[in-house]
């Protein structure tokens, strides 16, 4: 009786061992490098309300993601993730977020590059600055840099996301994915609104956070990202 119980003990802990090695065969692994977005940093802005360059901390975050993620060639990660990092480490509490503060959050995430970076606006003259940062080691690999009046803040946003994409070594979007982004114009009012909604949503205060995206949705209806951050905070 032993002798026949004690193989197939050695049979079951052998599958046990085996397992979870297989189940993940079966799921695969995203071999996409991945990409972490921070807040950027207000460097000394001029010409409206704080709240509203509080709100651009996460709002140029926010939609850099949004295009950074329409690239099928990169894994990027979700903004609330980082936001809930960045509050469990307090990590960047104290001031600007330096290329080992990024590389450290970057590989509890699990991503290969981290994008940091700063935004001035001087009465309208807005400036925006990212650094693309090696998890690994800790590089800043590439700045990136551009300038435009603030009503062209959307374009400003989605120039500086292409290059990053090049500086990543990611290859283009496809043709009609590339159109269908250059011919979306999302005006900087309804983007500033979104950006209120996120700083809201981030506080907690899903009553103000739903009015801000539907204040940005009333300026421009086919804010996708808009529509979606409202969705969120009903269902949440």
């Amino acid at each position: 009786m032993r002798s026949r119980f004690v193989p197939a003990l050695w049979s079951l802990a052998l599958l046990g061992s085996i397992g979870p090695e297989l189940g993940a065969q079966g799921r695969g692994q995203d071999t996409r490098p991945g990409i972490a977005v921070l807040p950027f940093d207000n460097s000394g802005s001029y010409g409206q309300d704080k709240e509203n360059f509080d709100a651009l901390q996460k709002g140029i975050a926010g939609m850099l993601i949004s295009e950074l993620a329409a690239n099928p060639a990169a894994r990027v990660v979700e903004r609330e993730e980082i936001e809930k990092l960045l509050a469990e480490q307090s990590l960047g509490a104290s001031g600007k977020v330096t290329p080992e503060t990024a590389a450290k959050i970057g590989k509890l995430v699990g991503a290969r590059y981290v994008i940091a970076g700063t935004f001035i606006d001087f009465y309208g003259d807005f400036r925006l600055d990212a650094r693309l940062v090696n998890v690994e080691t800790s590089e800043i690999v590439k700045v990136e840099s551009d300038r435009m009046q603030r009503d062209h803040l959307f374009d400003i946003i989605r120039t500086v996301a292409a290059r990053l994409m090049k500086d990543a070594n990611l290859p283009p979007l496809p043709r009609q994915a590339s159109d269908q982004r250059m011919n979306r114009q999302i005006p900087t009012e309804a983007l500033t609104f979104y950006s209120k909604a996120l700083l809201f949503q981030d506080r907690g205060q899903k009553d103000k956070a739903a009015e801000m995206y539907q204040r940005a949705l009333a300026v421009f209806p086919e804010y996708t990202e808009a529509q979606q951050g409202l969705q969120r905070v009903k269902t949440s």
